[in-house]
């Protein structure tokens, strides 16, 4: 009977140790299952705050462009419109520096006119003499 009963206790130890690696394995399997959902959940949320960042960053990126061209547009107006008003200015100092030169040409050509006329004269003197 001793043996009888000690077969009983140690089959009904077996069947709670098979039952109780069962249960670990079940558990194991959920725990496992639960992380790989958090896990997806995590991923999705990541994907979706990283699609929202980039369309952020696009957004942003668009309106720099556009205050950059519109700065660069502005710039060229300002460079070309100062530009005019230089060669403007140029074209007057250049006419005024030509007019200057023609009137100092005409009064130096008088002169030398004059000085050859009176060498002319002096030389047609001496020689009727």
């Amino acid at each position: 009977m001793k043996t009888k009963f000690s077969l009983l206790v140690a089959a009904a130890l077996f069947a709670l140790a098979a039952f109780s690696y069962g249960q670990a394995g079940d558990d194991m399997k959920k725990a496992a299952d639960d992380t790989g959902h958090a896990t997806k959940t995590a991923a999705k949320k990541t994907g979706h705050a990283t699609k929202k960042a980039a369309v952020k960053t696009g957004d942003a990126t668009e309106t720099a462009a556009k205050d950059t061209g519109h700065a660069t547009k502005t710039a060229a107006k300002k460079t070309g419109h100062a530009t005019e008003k230089a060669a403007d200015k140029t074209g007057d100092a250049t006419e005024t520096a030509a007019k200057d030169t023609g009137k100092g040409v005409k009064k130096g050509a008088k002169k030398v006119g004059s000085g050859v006329k009176k060498g002319a004269d002096k030389t047609a003197d001496e020689v009727k003499k």
